[in-house]
């Protein structure tokens, strides 16, 4: 019993890690890099699609990014979903293929991409914590239930603790280096 609540805790904080990796992956250090743009979502025929779906990202060079949507009437609706993103791009089209050059980064925008940064692997540790409580909770029904005895809850509580921990300095792990990466020049 206690080994599977572990179990489901370490499975939900390596989630917990893995979406603060792609949530960094989008915050970009001035290279350009498909990714980038992996959650802009574009007006298609009334819903809300991804820009992936209706169009080629690809990289022309360390700084700019080109986006080919396949239907010509889709190149305005694609341009103007770039520029409407929180990524502070200006997209500019040359017919069917649309130009996204990344701008240096000053020193105060990467100051304040590192305070997006923390506040990303903030919500992480909070997910992890809110993981270890829920797994916690688990154990101490079963000893409501009587299924284990106050010494395996109390083990039990100390293994939690210590995933816990691990999965925690694997975040700050994640963030040093991509602190690291947007602060390099």
């Amino acid at each position: 019993m206690i080994e599977a609540i572990k179990k489901d805790a370490a499975t939900r904080m390596g989630k917990s890690i893995d979406s603060l990796r792609q949530e960094m992956a989008k915050i970009r250090t001035g290279r350009a890099h498909t990714s980038l743009l992996d959650h802009v979502m574009v007006e298609y025929y009334g819903s809300e699609v991804p820009i992936n779906q209706v169009a080629n990202v690809g990289v022309e060079d360390s700084r700019t990014l080109t986006v080919t949507p396949w239907e010509q009437p889709m190149v305005a609706k694609v341009e103007k979903a770039i520029m409407n993103s929180d990524l502070g791009l200006n997209p500019s089209s040359m017919g069917t293929v649309i130009r996204v050059p990344m701008p240096a980064l000053t020193e105060e925008r990467r100051k304040d991409l590192v305070k997006v940064v923390r506040h990303e692997a903030e919500n992480a540790r909070v997910a992890i914590r809110n993981i270890r409580r829920d797994a916690n909770n688990e154990l101490k029904n079963l000893v409501k239930d009587k299924s284990i005895s106050e010494d395996e809850d109390r083990k039990g509580q100390e293994e939690v603790q210590k995933l816990t921990d691990q999965y925690i300095a694997e975040v700050d792990r994640v963030l040093a280096e991509k602190e690291k990466e947007l602060m390099a020049v």
